[in-house]
Order: C-alpha cells, then structure tokens, then sequence
C-alpha cells in the first residue's frame, strides 16, 4: 500500500536521535489573547515559556519595551496593559525567539543564556556556537507609522465609533475609519486611503 507525504515523513523522524528528533518537532504555539476591558491577557504566555526555555521574568521585559508597555506576570498568563492583537504580539514573540533562543548558526532552539563578564552571550549545546547577544532598541513609533500605506492590510482592534458609525482603530499615529464594525471588535482590514494621518479602510472578510 502507498504511503502519502505525512506517513513517510513521521516515519522519518521516528529513526532520528533523539536530540535531532526533538529539533525537528520544535514549534512554538502562537500566542492566545484576551482582551478584558483595557487590558489584554496573554493566556498561554507560561506554556510558550516552557517551550522556548527561557525565565518568564526575562519574556516579559522584553516584550513591555518592545509593545512599549507595562504590564505583570499573573500565574502563567501576563498582562498587558492596554488593547494589544495577536499578531503584535506573535511578532514581537517572533523576534525574541530569533534574538534569545535559536541559534544564529544551526538554528536549532538548544541554547543557554550565560553571562561573559558583563556580556550576555548565547551558548548552543548543539554546534558549539556562542555569541554575544545584541538588543535591538525598540521600534520607535514613526518607524512603525510609516509602513503604513494604500493597498495595506492589517489586523486591528475597534476602540471606539464615530458620530457616523464608521469604526475607529488607532495604529501609532494613525487614526483608522472602518465601517460596518463595532467597538472591541478585532478586525483584518483593508487601507484604501491614507491622508496625513487619517487612513480610511474596509473590512477584510
């Protein structure tokens, strides 16, 4: 009987080491959100921890000066305060992961964080790699604001309704108008418009 793709790549991974297997399985789960009133609560923030191998303490201070926000560690969950998406927050995780955790040789997730003197340098188990690790300074607003343009699309929270209806979402310096949504409500959209800092868009659906 023929095997499909699935079946012959399980069947691959199952013969390889132990070590070199668990690489290959490495994935990380996308972030779970809840946004309860003006704050939002990253769920499974404790479990991605775990997979990634790193002090909850040091994900979250990364992630605050990056989101350029306070928030605090509440069991295995954080929160943020203020209105984050998932997809910010993937991003900014995405970059941590990059930064702190995979090596920048073999790309495999099987690092240290030491301490060299008063370097912080990433240690990999499985090549023998080290580096020191340099901390991109967060994005600044005007940098992120700029890639906004027509033709965009984006995923963003409703905060508040106009005198007309139209929706209204905030990125940096941006003011979005978008129709037919409601407040809290969590939307892809589509730029149509932008016109200095006002951007009109439609909903992606």
């Amino acid at each position: 009987m023929a095997l499909d793709y699935e079946s012959l790549l399980d069947r691959a991974l199952d013969k390889l080491p132990d070590d070199i297997r668990e690489q290959a399985r490495f994935q990380v789960p996308d972030a779970t959100i809840l946004v309860e009133g003006n704050q939002t609560v990253f769920q499974n923030f404790g479990q991605i921890c775990d997979v990634i191998n790193r002090d909850p303490a040091q994900v979250l201070a990364y992630l605050l000066r990056e989101m350029g926000t306070a928030g605090n560690l509440d069991g295995k969950r954080a929160i943020f305060k203020g209105k984050a998406t998932e997809t910010v927050i993937n991003e900014r995780l995405k970059g941590y992961i990059d930064t702190f955790v995979l090596c920048s040789e073999c790309k495999r997730p099987d690092t240290r964080l030491v301490k060299e003197s008063r370097t912080q340098v990433l240690e990999c188990d499985a090549c023998g790699a080290h580096r020191p690790l340099k901390v991109r300074k967060a994005t600044k607003s005007k940098e992120i604001a700029a890639i906004i343009s027509e033709g965009q699309t984006l995923e963003v929270m409703i905060q508040d309704v106009g005198r007309k209806g139209d929706g209204i979402a905030k990125k940096d310096k941006y003011v979005i108008y978008v129709p037919n949504t409601v407040k809290g409500a969590v939307v892809k959209i589509f730029i149509e418009k932008v016109s200095g800092t006002i951007a009109f868009a439609k909903k992606v659906i």
